[in-house]
């Protein structure tokens, strides 16, 4: 049995609120029934509070990869595999819409045969906007409330920039990049983003997502203010959109497991009050024989 033991707890492992001493996160190879695996009753998004869930004996099948979990033992499923693609997904939907609209603004289309593509600016920054949103749903955090405050970020940036394309003539990236004051309307959205670059550059030691939480306010603040010439500013967009891009890019290199995190943690944030207790109480009890 090979155990492959990996850092104690970081701010991307869970806390069992002082109840329960933490377990260290490994992984084996199960050829036999694997006791105690945390199971949801369907498959997709964890259920909603009060759910019936599954603490079953024998859940996990022969040969399957099991990982130990601050709450218990749980394996990836098909769902797990389809949310963690839809993810990265996003995040490609996303960069290659930064990477259009950027091109189209920055390339001199007048008068060629290419100026119709300025009449899609729009178009594809709602397609990129839709891409990150989807990412921002299926995103794995630990705590909801910082899930939650990423999205209304995301939602306030999407309302503003739909509001300018509402009301403005000139394509919205044309339009932002001409109105300094336009941040205002946008800049939530690459806040939001900057918060998952945060995330992701914490939780894997990714370099490019610590660049990306520099570089993306570096950017919009210094296109507000007025203070980076036209020069540089155009460096830190090109800077941007590459980085963006890696990032991208490079999440499909990641195995699954990794974004989806310690699994057990959602399941039991997912289950009753009650139905929390007694699994901690059977914890407990479990660790007090073991001593």
């Amino acid at each position: 049995m090979q155990i492959t033991p990996i850092h104690d707890r970081t701010p991307c492992t869970p806390s069992t609120s002082g109840r329960v001493p933490p377990l260290k996160y490994r992984s084996r190879r199960c050829t036999t029934n694997v006791s105690e695996t945390l199971t949801r009753a369907h498959l997709g998004s964890p259920p909603h509070r009060g759910q019936r869930l599954d603490i079953s004996l024998n859940a996990a099948t022969e040969g399957s990869e099991v990982y130990q979990g601050a709450f218990g033992e749980w394996s990836v499923e098909e769902s797990d595999v389809k949310e963690v693609l839809g993810y990265r997904a996003g995040l490609s939907v996303a960069a290659l819409a930064l990477l259009l609209d950027t091109a189209i603004y920055t390339l001199s289309l007048e008068g060629t045969g290419l100026q119709f593509l300025r009449n899609l600016e729009n178009p594809i920054a709602l397609m990129g906007a839709a891409g990150f949103g989807v990412s921002l749903y299926l995103i794995h955090i630990y705590v909801t409330p910082i899930k939650r405050f990423l999205q209304l970020l995301w939602a306030t940036g999407v309302a503003g920039g739909a509001f300018l394309m509402a009301t403005q003539a000139q394509p919205i990236t044309e339009y932002v990049a001409s109105h300094q004051e336009a941040i205002w309307a946008v800049g939530p959205m690459f806040a939001a983003f900057t918060g998952v670059a945060f995330k992701e550059g914490v939780c894997y030691g990714k370099p490019e997502c610590a660049v990306l939480f520099f570089l993306t306010p570096a950017l919009l603040i210094g296109h507000l203010s007025g203070i980076v010439p036209e020069g540089p500013e155009k460096a830190l967009l090109a800077a941007f959109v590459a980085t963006t891009l890696l990032f991208a890019g490079r999440k499909y290199t990641q195995a699954i497991k990794d974004d989806i995190g310690d699994k057990s943690v959602f399941v039991f944030q997912a289950m009753s009050e009650e139905e929390q207790e007694r699994l901690l109480a059977e914890r407990r009890q479990r660790q007090t024989q073991d001593y």
